[in-house]
């Protein structure tokens, strides 16, 4: 499957406005204004989602996400600060204002658009249908029907699953280990993922395969409250990430390729 490529243009207004003021915010300010006084940019994910975001063997945030946000903060002038939780709550954590943006493969949809702000893609992917190796299993959308398939609570994977394949036994988790126990044990067909994630996954886990060639082409950006202001603003960062090639290593290191556009 080709995925569209994703080339971002470089704002002439420059990345002048990223200069920290040090100045306490005004109440209704944007968000880079509170973000800019604080000196933090308070990141939300899930930390159980290799190889994007999780704990390394030393109990430590790591993964393309986490050296991402914290390049992005940097090129912000300011210091990532990570807030893990389930995924189901990550959006909710944005909207109360504990968090300010949320990195961790949210796709951008219409829905989510009219509710929330999101930078320009930052990678690009799609659906990916991961099976029990050795067992009979969907090779595509059209063999998901009347299959009990497991997905994460809220993802865009369940949304999709539902409105596209409304015949298919939805089965939903709040973390990635339980579905893929329910997998092997036989209690669920399939698992629907990000493609890049199964890539890495069935590599380590070996029991499993990739069924399948990827679908639903869809692009993940940085979500935030509905804020015009911050949005440009970490649109000239990425931008910034982009041209001086730090975005692109970021993803060489923990895929092997460009998975960025």
């Amino acid at each position: 499957m080709r995925f569209p490529a994703r080339r971002a243009v470089l704002s002439g207004l420059g990345l002048a406005l990223l200069a920290a003021c040090g100045k306490k915010p005004d109440a209704g300010a944007s968000g880079w204004d509170r973000i800019k006084a604080s000196g933090k940019l308070r990141v939300g994910l899930e930390g159980t989602y290799p190889p994007f975001n999780f704990q390394d063997k030393s109990g430590q945030l790591a993964g393309f996400e986490v050296d991402f946000a914290k390049a992005l903060a940097e090129q912000l002038g300011v210091k990532a600060e990570f807030s893990p939780a389930p995924f189901a709550g990550l959006l909710g954590s944005l909207e109360s204002g504990r968090i300010d943006v949320v990195i961790n493969q949210i796709t951008i949809t219409p829905d989510r658009q009219a509710k929330y702000d999101f930078s320009e893609p930052y990678t690009v992917s799609g659906i990916q249908i991961i099976a029990l190796k050795g067992k009979p299993a969907p090779t595509g959308p059209e063999g998901l029907t009347g299959k009990k398939v497991g997905v994460g609570l809220g993802t865009n994977y369940e949304q999709w699953l539902r409105a596209n394949v409304p015949t298919a036994d939805v089965r939903t988790y709040d973390d990635d280990p339980t579905k893929y126990q329910d997998l092997r044990a036989g209690r669920i067909d399939a698992v629907l993922n990000d493609r890049l994630v199964a890539a890495d996954f069935v590599k380590t886990s070996p029991e499993f395969v990739a069924s399948g060639q990827p679908f639903a082409a869809q692009g993940s950006g940085v979500a935030m409250q509905k804020d015009p202001a911050l949005k440009v603003v970490i649109n000239q960062a990425i931008n910034a990430l982009r041209a001086n090639g730090k975005l692109a290593a970021i993803s060489q290191q923990w895929f092997g390729m460009d998975v960025t556009q």
